[in-house]
């Protein structure tokens, strides 16, 4: 449906014939010239003729922009059909550390030794794709939390912004009180029973001004439901002087303040050593019921309002282009 934001805007089109109408022609005194031969075209009565479809021509080519200018200020749009949201979901934040600890290539992806910053673009990607009906935000942490993506519907998008995630972007430090922070101050406008963070890091707290377990009593006042996921292996083998060793890659994931966290809001600690569990645990985590809330209906609304103005545009370029001086030939 067309519709006009400002269709008063119209009642101007009368404005410029009125001030044509209203206006007294300039009286010329210059003496004019004498000049036999343009008097003798001037007098011939098919060049007047000529002229006079011009000068018509031309008041309707200007009455034509004059419209359309109108028109455009007018703000037309187009009113779409009716597009139901939907009525149920979560509103889930995924917190993604992406310290330089997360360039660890302790991870087989599709035969491949990928780091496990990989793994989780993988895994995760798939994850987002699938929780149709939820509101997903990305909070990417490392020294520091930033809100990547805010709470959207836009899945698609959200995913291209997880594969755009880079290594060391937020610093090589782990700050999981402060994503967790962020996360509670990005849902606690949201609806209880709906905020949801999923956390995934492969370290321990050594950066940020709070204190994994006192964010995690905020997210526990605020209704938040925080699941924790540790990632890495927990052995890897590696080649030295005296021959093949065995070391633990993951030493320093601290499990227990993981898991306290997740015990604190009523969430779920995880365990990830390779990508075959960390999809087990999305699987699981894909089972979260969703809850029902009020039904939301918008119409999407298209601006048109640069089309008259484009073609306004178009014919005052013509008009310049012809009307522009011509040279004569001898």
């Amino acid at each position: 449906m067309l519709e006009l934001i400002w269709p008063w805007a119209l009642a101007l089109a009368p404005l410029p014939f009125i001030y044509r109408w209203l206006r007294k022609p300039a009286e010329v005194r210059m003496r004019a010239l004498r000049a036999p031969l343009l008097a003798n075209a001037a007098g011939n009565s098919g060049s007047k003729a000529t002229s006079s479809w011009r000068k018509s021509l031309l008041l309707l080519i200007l009455s034509l922009i004059w419209l359309c200018t109108l028109l455009s200020i007018a703000r037309p749009v187009w009113i779409g059909e009716p597009v139901s949201l939907p009525t149920s979901g979560r509103d889930i934040l995924l917190a993604v550390d992406i310290s330089g600890s997360m360039e660890r290539e302790d991870m087989q992806l599709s035969g491949q030794t990928v780091n496990r910053l990989m793994a989780v673009k993988a895994v995760v990607g798939n994850f987002v794709t699938e929780r149709e009906g939820d509101r997903l935000g990305l909070i990417l942490f490392g020294e520091k939390a930033y809100l990547q993506t805010p709470l959207t519907f836009d899945r698609k998008t959200m995913q291209t912004l997880l594969y755009e995630a880079q290594l060391g972007f937020a610093g090589n430090g782990t700050a999981i009180g402060d994503a967790i922070g962020l996360s509670v101050k990005r849902l606690q406008q949201r609806p209880e029973n709906h905020r949801v963070v999923i956390l995934l890091t492969d370290g321990a707290n050594n950066a940020g001004e709070l204190d994994p377990l006192k964010a995690a009593e905020l997210a526990s006042s605020a209704k938040v439901k925080i699941y924790t996921i540790g990632v890495g292996a927990e052995t890897q083998e590696a080649w030295g002087l005296f021959g093949k060793r065995v070391t633990n890659p993951s030493a320093d994931l601290d499990e227990q303040t993981l898991t306290a966290i997740a015990e604190a809001t009523g969430g779920q600690y995880f365990r990830a050593r390779n990508p075959e569990e960390l999809m087990a645990i999305y699987q699981e985590l894909n089972r979260l019921e969703p809850i029902e809330q009020d039904a939301e209906i918008i119409r999407p609304v298209a601006a048109l309002y640069h089309w008259p103005l484009a073609l306004a545009f178009v014919i005052s370029l013509l008009i310049g282009l012809t009307s522009g001086p011509r040279k004569s030939h001898a």
